[in-house]
């Protein structure tokens, strides 16, 4: 069977034919009616192959949440029974030991001091603050345009296109 790519150049060599004045129409029809029936048949098996892609594209994203939601709830039970331990040791004094397996130990956090901030943003002097550059308000913009307005710096542009397959 022919590749889709040789179909479109058979249907344009085709489409050149009826510039012909010698070509027979009948068989430029039949020759056409060929081809459509060749190109449909490709598209339908290429519409085939996507549905297969896409079902498992959608497994995938599906899978990737459950083990997303999965690792979430192991990261939480970790976490708890690290602090239950960090705690029980607090707690008896005991922050520093080895056993066969494992040595443990409460230490102190590295890096920085956390600063915490005490105030509100008005009340902070400017030299403590860091200045925002400018962001283009996108749907003002866009307003502007549908309500007719003539902007140098915008413009609307025309939808593209995509296939759709049912």
């Amino acid at each position: 069977m022919a590749s889709l790519y040789e179909l479109t150049g058979d249907f344009l060599k085709v489409r050149e034919m009826l510039f012909d004045e010698d070509a027979d129409i009948e068989m430029i029809e039949n020759t056409l009616d060929c081809i459509d029936c060749l190109f449909e048949e490709k598209a339908d098996n290429y519409a085939k192959i996507l549905q297969y892609i896409n079902d498992d594209i959608s497994g995938i994203k599906n899978e990737m949440e459950r083990l997303k939601i999965r690792k979430e709830m192991l990261q939480k039970r970790s976490d708890r029974l690290k602090q239950k331990l960090k705690t029980s040791m607090e707690i008896t004094g005991k922050t520093k030991f080895s056993t066969t397996l494992y040595t443990f130990s409460i230490r102190k956090n590295g890096g920085l001091e956390p600063l915490k901030i005490d105030a509100d943003i008005e009340d902070i002097p400017e030299q403590y603050l860091i200045p925002q550059p400018p962001t283009i308000n996108i749907g003002a913009i866009r307003k502007a345009l549908d309500e007719g307005a003539t902007l140098h710096f915008a413009h609307i542009e025309e939808r593209g296109t995509n296939l759709s397959i049912k």
